[in-house]
């Protein structure tokens, strides 16, 4: 089955760039399932019920969510009636919603996304290697699933690379999110899984990680916070990483790196 995975959507033009070009994509690279990391998409932090449907109608199967998941008041209420809407399965226990969705997707295959938050540099949260490798066993990949994909939302490339080392052979897709910078790192590991440090964001590349250069480079300057943080409203460049996988096993044959648009080098994987 084919695969795509994108970054972090960051304000209203990495929405629109979601809603523009993601249907071409869908149909172009025959993509049987798309997870879309959604955690900046309204106003650069949090999602809303209108811009998680809004993300859903462009065409992706599992919306997932990071640190800012609750960003949003209404994400508290609206997440527990939305079974496509992940967000860290290592939250305490009592949170809303969920960590961990089997999904079926266009042609019948059967995807397992996991969603967890790092430590490294965030605030305390519970042990996400345990948490995920207790999904994973509850719905083992080539068993239960066709695909298995964790969405690691962390600071430290160490901390989703060590992820990926965990989980080869075990998941078909490690990929981090949150720095909203796409890696050059993208491989397959060898037993079989796939790994990229982080799939960048969906947002305006003109800007500091997504957001309007001024506020941010003024508090570097003077350490001194002058206004909110405003998504940068240029054109956005959508990332990600795709992969192909086995159908016997689930684990990948191809991997490569997706951007779309917007200020970076353009590359559509060739599968």
């Amino acid at each position: 089955m084919r695969l795509l995975f994108l970054g972090d959507v960051v304000g209203r033009v990495g929405r629109d760039a979601v809603a523009d070009r993601l249907p071409g994509l869908i149909e172009r690279l025959k993509l049987d399932f798309v997870v879309v990391n959604g955690e900046n998409a309204s106003h650069g932090r949090g999602l809303t019920e209108s811009h998680f449907a809004g993300l859903k109608d462009a065409g992706a199967d599992i919306v997932t969510l990071g640190d800012h998941a609750f960003d949003q008041r209404e994400t508290i209420t609206f997440i527990e009636r939305e079974p496509t809407l992940l967000r860290p399965i290592n939250f305490p226990q009592g949170t809303p919603g969920r960590g961990a969705m089997l999904v079926e997707g266009r042609r019948g295959h059967r995807v397992l996304v996991v969603n967890a938050l790092g430590r490294v540099f965030m605030n305390p949260i519970d042990d996400p290697f345990r948490a995920v490798e207790a999904a994973i066993a509850a719905c083992p990949l080539g068993e239960q699933a066709d695909a298995v994909v964790v969405d690691f939302h962390t600071e430290a490339t160490s901390e989703i690379q060590a992820m990926g080392h965990f989980l080869d052979g075990r998941a078909s897709l490690v990929v981090g999110t949150h720095t909203h910078i796409p890696t050059s790192d993208h491989r397959i590991l060898r037993g079989g899984t796939a790994l990229m440090a982080d799939a960048g964001m969906c947002g305006d590349y003109d800007s500091v990680i997504g957001v309007d250069a001024e506020e941010p480079l003024s508090r570097f300057l003077t350490g001194v916070p002058n206004a909110r943080f405003t998504p940068a409203e240029g054109e956005a460049t959508l990332s990600g990483v795709m992969i192909e996988t086995d159908p016997a096993t689930g684990l990948v044959l191809r991997v490569a790196p997706l951007r779309s648009g917007g200020t970076l080098a353009q590359t559509i994987p060739d599968f």
